[in-house]
C-alpha cells in the first residue's frame, strides 16, 4: 500500500492561523496542513468501505492491503484498538500521550520494525527541532505534508542510548525530561527512592502528581537498592532521584554525624553497577554545584558527595543533559 499525507498537521494546521505563540509565529503561514490521509489513490481516512482485496480493521483505524500489509492510524484522543495482529505502519499523534506508543507496543500492534510516523503536529511542541529531538527518543519520524509513503516492514527506531544522566535544580523539569524520554517504551519500571509522602501533605502531594503523570503501563520499584536494581533489570529502568537515594543511604548508615565510609562503598557499587548496566537506564539528579554553600558540615558533605556522584556517573554515560527551565543543556 502507499500511503499520500496530504496534510500532516492538527486540525488547525501549524502555524495555527491568528495564534501568537512563540511556536506558531516562528513558522510560515500553511507550514504544516490539517491532517489527511490517502491510501493508494482512492481510500481515505477514516476507512470505510474499501475496494475488494482490502480489510477494515480496529474500528476504521486500521487497514489491511491485498499485499497483507498493514496501517494503524490513530488520531488525538482514540485510545489504542483490540486487534491481534502487528501492523507495519502506525501514524499516531505523538504529541497528545506518546505512551499510546508504548500501549502498541506493548499490545504487540507495533514493534521496533514498524514505521511510526507523528501525525497531528502543532504549537504542541515548541518547534520543528524539538519534534525531531522528542520523534528520535521515541523511535519515530516526521515527514513533510505532500510525502507518499510505501507500507512496507523496515523500521525507524535507534538504538537506545545505555545510560543517561539528566541534572537539574529544584522544578526545572528534569523529572518530566526523564519521563519523556522513555514514554514510548512498552516495558519500564520506575524506581522511586524518596520517601512515600506518609505524614507530610506536601511531600505527599508531590508524589501523587508524579505517579498520575506516568504512564499507567509502567512498573514501579520502591528501593534504595540502586546497585542492585540496575543489574537485575529486564527492563529500562527510571531512577528518580539519586538525591533522595543518597539522603536515604546517609539515613541508613547515620552518616550525617557520623562514619561516611559506608556511604562512599555504596556509592562505589552504584557507579559500578552503572557502568554495566543489562538494560538502558534514565536517572535523574540534583545539580548541587551552583547553590550556596551549606551552613552545616553534615549539608556540605552531602553536597560533596553527591557532587562526586553525579561527576563519576557522568564519566560512565552516553548522555548528560542539565535541564534549566524546561530546557535542555547537553553536556
Amino acid at each position: 500500500m502507499k500511503v499520500l499525507l496530504t496534510g500532516t498537521a492538527g486540525g488547525a494546521g501549524w502555524p495555527e492561523p491568528g495564534c501568537r505563540c512563540a511556536s506558531c509565529s516562528a513558522l510560515p503561514p500553511a507550514h504544516r496542513r490539517p491532517f489527511g490521509l490517502v491510501v493508494d489513490g482512492a481510500i481515505p481516512f477514516p476507512f470505510a468501505d474499501p475496494p475488494a482485496g482490502y480489510q477494515v480493521r480496529a474500528g476504521g483505524l486500521g487497514l489491511a492491503g491485498p499485499d497483507g500489509s498493514r496501517l494503524l492510524c490513530l488520531p488525538r484522543d482514540r485510545p489504542v484498538p483490540s486487534d491481534e495482529n502487528r501492523y507495519d505502519m502506525v501514524l499516531i499523534d505523538l504529541l497528545d500521550r506518546p505512551e499510546c506508543l508504548g500501549e502498541l507496543r506493548r499490545a504487540g500492534l507495533a514493534d521496533r520494525a514498524t514505521t511510526v510516523v507523528a501525525v497531528g503536529l502543532d504549537h504542541r511542541v515548541r518547534s520543528e527541532e524539538e519534534l525531531s529531538r522528542r520523534l528520535r527518543l521515541w523511535g519515530a519520524i516526521a515527514v513533510p505534508d505532500g510525502a507518499e509513503l510505501e507500507v512496507v516492514s523496515g523500521g525507524t527506531g535507534e538504538a537506545m542510548v545505555r545510560r543517561a544522566l539528566l541534572l537539574g535544580g529544584s522544578r526545572s523539569g528534569k523529572s518530566a525530561e526523564a519521563e519523556l524520554r522513555l514514554a514510548a517504551e512498552p516495558y519500564v519500571t520506575y524506581v522511586a527512592t524518596g520517601p512515600d509522602g506518609a505524614g507530610d501533605g506536601e511531600w505527599a502531594a508531590r508524589v501523587r502528581a508524579h505517579r498520575e503523570r506516568r504512564p499507567a503501563h509502567w512498573d514501579t520499584a520502591e528501593t534504595t537498592d540502586l546497585a542492585g536494581t540496575i543489574r537485575a533489570a529486564t527492563m529500562p529502568l527510571l531512577v528518580d532521584g539519586l538525591g533522595t537515594w543518597l539522603a536515604a543511604v546517609f539515613d541508613e548508615h547515620g552518616a550525617w554525624e557520623g562514619d561516611r565510609a559506608p556511604v562512599a562503598a555504596r556509592c562505589d557499587d552504584l557507579v559500578a553497577a552503572w557502568r554495566q548496566a543489562p538494560e538502558p537506564v534514565v536517572a535523574v539528579s540534583d545539580e548541587v554545584g551552583m547553590g550556596v554553600v551549606p551552613a552545616t558540615a553534615s549539608g556540605r558533605a552531602f553536597r560533596d558527595a553527591l557532587g562526586r556522584l553525579n561527576e563519576r556517573l557522568a564519566a560512565e554515560s552516553e548522555y548528560v543533559a542539565l535541564v534549566v527551565a524546561g530546557r535542555l543543556i547537553e553536556l
